[in-house]
């Protein structure tokens, strides 16, 4: 049976729709800026339109990114991975993001919450071990809960806690930090982890470690990565 195209009732083309998209999760833009890039090149849509856009087509990138990707992680050796949590207001309230990333920098699973107990913990640590299962390592820092939540699970053995040790996973808090500049904060705490989620996953897809890499072949995965993107939701 043919996949029906997820596009087949819009009159916008796809090209556009998926650009609007990449534009306002991977980088620090607000609707409106959106927007005015799409203007300048000629594309006459509304802030509003591109809202609808991504919350419709954002999750539905992002499970298709995660798809292609999971396989290859889960085969891999998973052998460290750095765990930490966030801050985040929602209406003057604090919640925490809960953020994991293996040893090349990838991140694994985004989760939120309203507490950072034990109960948040393992919420946070199930999920995770469900979909890739045990690290040979968890690097945390010097907070219980990640303690108590793992010698529940029988890891705590597996637990390292070091000054510095979880730089990897505090550095990959910085582009959600920018762009909950860009979007004056959330509202909703389901807002919150829908974000989160689609913007993990479109990271990870254009995460070329520039830094780490020679020019030429940074440029190749670039090319690479969007050619690939320009290929998510067709039939």
């Amino acid at each position: 049976m043919t996949q029906r195209s997820p596009f087949r009732y819009f009159k916008t083309s796809p090209e556009i729709i998926r650009l609007a998209v990449m534009l306002y999760v991977r980088f620090p833009l607000s609707l409106r800026n959106v927007e005015d890039l799409l203007h300048e090149r000629a594309i006459d849509v509304s802030h509003e339109t591109v809202r609808f856009w991504w919350h419709r087509f954002g999750p539905l990138f992002a499970a298709e990114i995660r798809r292609k990707r999971a396989s290859a992680m889960r085969s891999g050796p998973q052998w460290k991975w750095h765990l930490d949590e966030v801050f985040v207001k929602i209406n003057g309230r604090t919640h925490y993001l809960w953020r994991a990333v293996d040893h090349e920098g990838e991140v694994l699973e985004a989760v939120v919450t309203k507490t950072r107990d034990r109960k948040a913990a393992l919420k946070f640590l199930r999920k995770l071990m469900r979909r890739f299962g045990r690290p040979e390592q968890i690097v945390t820092d010097r907070l219980r809960s990640y303690g108590a939540a793992l010698r529940e699970l029988g890891a705590g053995a597996r637990q390292h806690s070091a000054r510095h040790a979880n730089n990897r996973a505090k550095n990959s808090h910085l582009p959600f930090r920018r762009r909950e500049r860009a979007m004056l904060r959330f509202r909703r705490m389901k807002t919150l982890q829908l974000f989160a989620a689609v913007h993990t996953s479109v990271s990870n897809h254009f995460n070329q470690d520039r830094s780490l890499n020679r020019r030429q072949h940074f440029k190749d995965n670039r090319t690479a990565a969007l050619a690939e993107w320009r290929q998510l939701g067709a039939a």
